[in-house]
């Protein structure tokens, strides 16, 4: 069973950066650089959002018009772990940030609190 733990969030300034990571574990057969991942966020009162996603081999990533420029998304196949740079972060970032594997169907994290504030 694919298991996947995400850190690295908290409170920060607007203007601040954050790294988010997501470490994957629970491989069988399948190994960590199958996987397209992805990191969604769910602000209070919102429906969930992509924010960036990375192809397995990480020769594609894809951005929310919202984050583009601000945020990067990468992965270590080496470490199973999938990364979130937030740079330039406002108050609407704030949000459970999530991550996802997906090969065929999709597992997902419970996430970790970004909160942007002064």
């Amino acid at each position: 069973q694919v298991q996947l733990v995400e850190s690295g969030g908290g409170l920060v300034q607007p203007g601040g950066s954050l790294r988010l990571s997501c470490a994957a574990s629970g491989f069988t057969l399948l190994t960590f650089s199958l996987f397209d991942m992805s990191w969604y966020r769910q602000a209070p009162g919102k429906e969930r959002e992509l924010v960036a996603s990375i192809t397995r081999a990480g020769g594609s990533t894809n951005y929310a018009d919202s984050v583009k420029g601000r945020f990067t998304i990468s992965r270590d196949n080496a470490k199973n772990t999938v990364y979130l740079q937030m740079n330039s972060l406002k108050p609407e970032d704030t949000a459970v940030y999530l991550c996802k594997a997906a090969l065929g169907m999709d597992y997902w994290g419970k996430g970790t609190l970004v909160t942007v504030s002064s």
